[in-house]
């Protein structure tokens, strides 16, 4: 396997054009309703009602996972109580029930990111599965020794390890995009220089885990394709905060999970164009991915089922399905338009303190910072906060390769989503504060 590319931030480049939706007053968030519900809705997460060390929870991790609506809890359980049976193989009604329910999520699921057949949607367990899946699958056909495949330094590890594999298998080259001189996003100059007639495929998130930035996927997809590269999208970070349409970007294939986007665990979606789905072979072999089986070989189950081996996560699936009708009444929209107003007003609260140091760019960033703060762990500050019933994360966020380009170790991340409050921010700030004081550092104003 032979690494081609830099990891840390070269000098002389533009920082990319970014593809977020523009700002808008914060007056207007607070006026829209929806079936006169506030658009946040923050009364549907029961968790969030809870104490946490005597104090209000304050949860600041939605990045890592997201909390669930009691709809999609509810639908868990009525599952559960009224439907429970296994899918496509029976013919008596709980079956026939579940099946509907199981592949009416799927229908959910296309429209929500635009797919134009349903059988471009797979069921996986995460988006880990889904990149491994293609890795394994597409790579396996189309990958081969001296090939080039391009991924940036911001890559989520299931993003990075996967293709580490296959390069190892294939004797194919990695080639990584490294951070623009302003380190606030990925380097679009160097990205076109690594485009040539070798590279078969391109690999990257939409938005960064850790920098908050949203990159110009539509410019990676075009660029990609010129050179007749195929794209995989990592939209964990953007399709529970933001219209996502496959079709308008283009990208041959996108993963998602559900756990980040009100759904529950253990489930997540590969989305492929049909024509190149059907000429990959299976992931992985065993019950309903077959049509005939004989002593000696197999034929396979036509799409999607071709790619969905076993009994599958019935309930989570349909649970996943609950949760993009509940983010579809809300309307995306209106969460991106929220967000970006709380995200604003975040990494304002935090840019107040001369030893804060936020990553990823001024504007146009998703609702979270990654942020040092001189003289403390972020582990440290972590433990702290919890005390004061705040959550948040801290570690190398599954981007080590980035952190080691920016420096550090790890950082700490406060990441938001459409249930977290103003008021929340600034209880954010004053535990901060709090926790610096006890660990024997300082918070000086600008």
């Amino acid at each position: 396997m032979a690494f081609v590319g830099g990891l840390g931030v070269v000098g002389g480049s533009r920082s990319p054009g970014l593809t977020c939706r523009p700002r808008r007053s914060r007056a207007i968030v607070w006026n829209v309703a929806v079936e006169g519900k506030p658009a946040i809705d923050r009364g549907a997460f029961p968790i969030l009602e809870q104490e946490i060390n005597g104090k209000p929870l304050v949860y600041f991790d939605s990045a890592a996972t997201s909390q669930k609506p009691q709809s999609v809890i509810d639908t868990l359980l009525d599952y559960y109580k009224s439907a429970n049976s296994n899918v496509h193989r029976g013919a008596h009604s709980l079956s026939a029930r579940a099946t509907d329910l199981y592949e009416g999520a799927r229908d959910d699921i296309r429209d929500f990111v635009n797919a134009e057949h349903r059988e471009e949607i797979i069921y996986t367990k995460n988006a880990s599965e889904a990149i491994n899946l293609v890795a394994v699958s597409w790579g396996s056909q189309n990958i081969s020794k001296g090939d080039e495949i391009i991924l940036t330094v911001m890559e989520h590890h299931s993003n990075l390890v996967p293709w580490q594999f296959l390069a190892e298998r294939t004797g194919a080259v990695l080639k990584f995009v490294p951070l623009n001189s302003t380190g606030s996003g990925m380097d679009m100059e160097v990205f076109h220089s690594l485009l040539s007639d070798k590279t078969k495929l391109v690999s990257c998130g939409h938005i960064s885990n850790v920098l908050g930035c949203c990159n110009p996927v539509e410019e990676i997809i075009a660029a990609a394709h010129a050179k007749g590269a195929k794209v995989v999208l990592d939209a964990c970070q953007s399709v529970p905060h933001m219209t996502v349409d496959v079709q308008a970007l283009d990208c041959d294939f996108l993963v998602a999970s559900g756990h980040k986007m009100c759904g529950p665990t253990g489930i997540g979606f590969l989305y492929g164009k049909k024509d190149i789905l059907e000429e990959m072979p299976p992931f992985m072999g065993g019950g309903e991915m077959i049509a005939d089986v004989f002593m000696e070989y197999s034929t396979y189950a036509e799409l999607p089922h071709k790619f969905e081996p076993g009994t599958p996560a019935i309930g989570e699936a349909i649970g996943l399905g609950a949760a993009v009708q509940y983010l579809n009444k809300i309307g995306m929209d209106k969460i991106h338009q929220y967000e970006t107003e709380i995200g604003e007003y975040l990494y304002k609260r935090l840019s107040e303190f001369e030893e804060v140091k936020i990553y990823g760019p001024e504007t146009q960033r998703a609702a979270l910072c990654a942020f040092q703060i001189e003289g403390i762990h972020p582990s440290d500050l972590s433990v702290m906060l919890d005390l004061e019933g705040v959550a948040i994360r801290a570690g190398n966020h599954c981007t080590q390769p980035l952190h080691t380009a920016l420096g550090e170790a790890g950082s700490a991340r406060a990441s938001l989503y459409f249930y977290n409050t103003f008021d929340e921010v600034d209880t954010f700030i004053e535990a901060l504060k709090s926790a610096v004081d006890v660990l024997g550092g300082k918070l000086t104003k600008k």
